[in-house]
């Protein structure tokens, strides 16, 4: 699990005066002096979106510029992710990305562009837990009684994802390792379709995230099993941890970070990390995002660097020791 609070404690913008000082930036014309681009490689209609409307709201208000949000699905987040390793490195083109820039490297044979030497961090956003829920028609009413039914129906019972290597996909092959199950893996373009699946019971279960499926729990569209981080969450405080209801040490805990394509000038990095961090920081701002279950966080490039490469480290043996590919 993230340390909050080492990342918020060594976030201060004010580290970043002599970047936002150089005199070469100063005599240029500043940053942004025209829209923004901000590439989700999701499709919307998700949580990710939702997230990304809040923060590209802010950045918009406080330039003064708007940033404007392009849902760019498909290939596992490689087409969009991919669309801002090759952008101009001039800042107006920023990615929000997920767990699939950890895990992509293990997933596929290649990649057409490297998730370290091609992008350039310049805050972690937020966390959050994602939540074990099945259908109301379901037979499982805790996540025992869900381990005992797949049991009971082995090679039929199955999970849906928003697509390969998200943290819903990786949160089900978690599961199916700590509890010795062979849940079928579905995926899907997006926790739309996924979820336009699982309220009818066409598929089993989804591990999602937290904001996309709070709105259907509390609507009595599905029922929450239990959230996947080693924490209940402040949203549902009722439902129980995956760990305590049964699967002892599971923890997933998922993440959203903006990236920029490498070599961007450092000032601009620094003047938008700044500006991401102000606005995370702001009142309205960090109850529209907490209302969508995450946790708020606004770390520096560095820290977002480190915590990339500790994500890779951890998913690798994961996905290696399930024998996860994509072809």
């Amino acid at each position: 699990m993230l340390d909050r609070r080492r990342f918020v404690a060594l976030s201060s913008a004010a580290s970043l005066a002599p970047l936002l000082a150089d005199p070469a930036l100063a005599q240029a014309q500043p940053f942004p002096n025209r829209f923004v681009r901000l590439i989700v490689p999701f499709p919307p209609g998700g949580g990710t979106d939702a997230i990304a409307r809040v923060v590209a709201g802010k950045l918009s208000a406080i330039w003064g510029q708007q940033m404007v949000v392009e849902n760019k699905g498909g290939g596992a987040t490689s087409i969009g992710t991919d669309t801002v390793a090759k952008a101009d490195p001039d800042g107006y083109t920023v990615l929000l990305q997920s767990m699939p820039l950890a895990v992509n490297k293990y997933l596929f044979a290649t990649l057409p562009f490297d998730p370290v030497a091609d992008l350039a961090p310049v805050s972690l956003v937020c966390d959050y837990p994602n939540v074990m829920a099945v259908p109301m028609s379901s037979p499982a009413h805790s996540v025992q009684e869900f381990i005992a039914y797949a049991k009971a129906n082995p090679g039929k019972a199955n999970y849906a994802s928003s697509g390969h290597g998200t943290s819903v996909h990786l949160s089900g092959e978690l599961f199916n390792k700590m509890t010795g199950l062979k849940l079928q893996h579905i995926p899907y373009r997006g926790a739309g379709p996924a979820l336009n699946d699982l309220i009818p019971g066409r598929v089993d279960v989804m591990f999602n995230n937290i904001g996309a499926v709070m709105p259907l729990i509390k609507g009595g569209q599905l029922r929450a099993l239990g959230v996947t981080s080693l924490k209940r969450a402040a949203e549902l405080p009722d439902v129980p941890t995956v760990s305590e209801a049964g699967v002892p040490g599971f923890d997933v805990s998922a993440w959203y970070a903006l990236f920029v394509p490498a070599r961007t000038p450092p000032a601009v990095i620094a003047r938008m990390h700044a500006d991401t961090v102000a606005g995370l920081a702001d009142t309205a701002t960090k109850a529209r995002l907490e209302q969508l279950g995450v946790g708020v966080i606004g770390s520096s490039p560095e820290e977002l660097r480190v915590h990339l490469a500790e994500e890779m480290s951890k998913w690798e043996v994961i996905i290696r020791e399930a024998g996860i590919r994509v072809e």
